[in-house]
């Protein structure tokens, strides 16, 4: 019995040191949606929002400048996220891999730029 108090009291101090603390992470995506001929109900869909890849998370185009925005912030400790964009419930670049955004541990604000139906998109850090 002792044996098996000092197993679970090591397993215990072990699962402890494990957990990761939560950072801040606010990501702004920027999505130009100027060669999509009418778009509508743009939004996002990935592995971090409320309902993962189900729901769409809408994105805005309020100056009609034909460039779709939202902000979102969320408390993690994940190293990164996988989304698409989805333009009247469709996802973009069918048949290739999802975007991505990687992590620091640590409190970051993101803004995240691309092109519809384009893989290349850039993630600049605005501060830690």
């Amino acid at each position: 019995m002792k044996y098996f108090k000092a197993v679970l009291l090591c397993l215990f101090i072990i699962s402890q040191s494990c957990v990761q603390e939560t950072h801040t992470k606010t990501v702004t995506f920027k999505i130009d949606m100027r060669g999509v001929e009418n778009p509508e109900n743009v939004g996002i869909r990935g592995n971090f929002t409320d309902n993962p890849w189900n729901d769409t998370a809408p994105l805005t185009d309020d100056n009609n400048d034909g460039i779709y925005e939202g902000t979102f912030s969320q408390k993690t400790a994940v190293n990164g996220i996988q989304f698409k964009f989805v333009n009247n419930g469709e996802f973009e670049l069918e048949g290739q891999d999802n975007r991505s955004i990687q992590f620091e541990y640590q409190p970051e604000t993101i803004i995240y730029e691309g092109i519809f139906n384009n893989p290349e998109g850039q993630q600049k850090t605005i501060n830690n």
